[in-house]
């Protein structure tokens, strides 16, 4: 049996609605510029992870998290008012590395070019 499209469809248009909604709508400023990534959902469609991409300093980005991860009340009152489903999920933000992962593989590949050219 192939498993159901309907977590990874409503995963979609949750990252479409709080990115949003962060953008639009935050009045905290102690959240800097986010980009909301993804978002990945349990299979019973309770618990959401929501994941971002924070600019700035490593304490502005801990500081944006923690600012973040308080405001999931907030975050569930206006997805529950923007999209259609029984029960709107439990909201967890989470910092989304792929780009440091990505930005260090490729200094340590042109690292190795180099070496090579000597």
């Amino acid at each position: 049996m192939q498993p159901s499209r309907r977590p990874q469809r409503l995963g979609l248009q949750i990252q479409h609605e709080i990115s949003l909604m962060l953008s639009r709508n935050m009045k905290d400023r102690r959240v800097g510029f986010v980009t909301v990534t993804g978002v990945t959902l349990t299979p019973d469609l309770k618990h959401a992870r929501v994941f971002v991409s924070l600019m700035g300093s490593e304490e502005e980005k801990s500081e944006s998290l923690k600012t973040l991860n308080r405001a999931t009340g907030w975050v569930r009152h206006e997805l529950g008012q923007r999209i259609r489903t029984r029960f709107v999920p439990e909201i967890a933000f989470a910092i989304d590395g792929s780009q440091e992962y990505g930005e260090r593989i490729d200094r340590l590949l042109e690292e190795i070019h180099g070496k090579d050219n000597e």
